[in-house]
């Protein structure tokens, strides 16, 4: 019983964060495009950077926003910040239930540097909060001044984090944490900076004083680059899911292509709302990118398996496979944590082993995510005849 409460909080947690991130995402985007929408015209308001008109659902919206603040303060305002909020505690539930919660299967590699369990979530718990201190202190450097030397620091600092997270995390467990670690940022904008600016703007109104400029611009800067890490942390979050992408040789390249595309595609619909001329271009830049990406996985895990036998026989097959992934893969699972084979995926038989051959070739021998972080400890020549095996079948 304790197994499947287990279970369903871990499902509950990721329902949970799906939700609110969608909550999240979708109003970032529609104030974005709302910001960049903006029509200026006479007789505005005191104080109002622009209007829209906008009809949704049947019904007409006319939107107008002021620079720092209306010279009245309304009896109501809706924040926009529980989306943030319940976006990140959700996602650092999920983290403590699967990763935390099986830090020596998911986080530690051996391979790469043999942690204890607490010693991964330690690790853990610090790279974000260095990261995000790293992060906003450059925004309140002589940087921040310039958006466009800031975006290439924060560029460099983020593809320096991903290689670092490399050598200390197993690829799932580093490539999961730059989608924590930019998750954490984004939501620390929210509750650090935007969300207390607003709070001081509307004190100084409150008191009959006049708003600092300042701190809307620095709200409008940190809410920007939201916008502009929606995208990749979006695919750093499902990454975990396909091999190919964090359990390869150049996982962290995979982290800085991906960084450059999201950016490229944001940069495109902003500028179709601000009403600027469509650059097509970035398409042409985010499809060159998936093309990199590609053949960056094709390079293999990081030992790559050469040398594989010219055939394999398939005794050979099942003994690695029983030995080396069925106290999972299995009708009964055998490892501690473990109710029900992964993925629904069994192979504790010839059949089954046959039918998963495909699973087998991008899981144990295109990458290295199986077994996760080798704790039943596969050798580089087993690899090598499931290579062969998996080779040899038809496509």
């Amino acid at each position: 019983m304790e197994l499947i409460v287990w279970e369903w909080i871990n499902l509950a947690a990721r329902w949970l964060h799906v939700i609110t991130a969608i909550a999240w995402i979708g109003s970032s985007f529609y104030f974005i495009h709302l910001d960049l929408s903006l029509q200026k015209r006479p007789q505005l308001p005191a104080g109002a950077a622009g209007e829209a008109w906008q009809i949704h659902g049947g019904g007409f919206y006319h939107m107008v926003k002021y620079m720092v603040a209306p010279e009245q303060l309304p009896a109501r305002l809706t924040w926009f910040k529980w989306e943030s909020y319940a976006t990140w505690s959700s996602g650092f539930l999920l983290l403590c239930v699967l990763y935390y919660g099986s830090a020596d299967l998911l986080l530690v590699d051996p391979a790469v540097l043999d942690l204890p369990w607490w010693g991964a979530v330690a690790a853990s718990l610090a790279s974000l909060a260095l990261g995000w201190l790293v992060y906003d202190a450059l925004c309140r450097s002589p940087l921040g001044k310039d958006d466009a030397r800031l975006a290439l620091a924060g560029f460099v600092f983020l593809v320096a984090v991903a290689w670092g997270l490399t050598h200390v995390f197993s690829g799932r467990g580093a490539m999961l944490h730059m989608g924590a670690l930019i998750g954490t940022m984004m939501s620390a904008n929210v509750f650090l900076v935007i969300i207390p600016n607003q709070r001081k703007t509307i004190a100084t109104m409150m008191a009959g004083g006049t708003p600092d400029p300042a701190l809307g611009k620095q709200a409008k800067q940190r809410s920007l680059h939201n916008n502009y890490l929606t995208l990749p942390v979006v695919f750093l979050m499902i990454s975990n899911h396909y091999p190919l992408t964090f359990a390869t040789r150049y996982n962290w390249v995979i982290v800085a292509v991906v960084l450059v595309m999201g950016a490229a595609i944001r940069h495109f619909f902003n500028s179709k709302h601000a009403g600027k001329p469509a650059p097509w271009w970035t398409w042409g830049a985010a499809a060159a990118g998936m093309a990199v990406i590609v053949a960056l996985s094709a390079a293999g895990p990081r030992e790559t398996v050469t040398a594989a036998p010219a055939r394999a026989d398939f005794a050979a097959v099942e003994e690695i496979v029983a030995s080396r992934c069925s106290m999972c893969h299995a009708a009964a699972p055998v490892w501690a944590g473990i109710g029900e084979a992964p993925r629904g995926v069994r192979l504790d038989t010839a059949e089954e082993i046959r039918r998963h051959a495909g699973p087998i070739r991008v899981q144990a021998v295109l990458s290295d995510a199986m077994p996760p972080g080798n704790v039943t400890g596969i050798t580089a020549e087993e690899r090598q005849v499931l290579a062969a095996w998996t080779g040899q079948l038809p496509r």
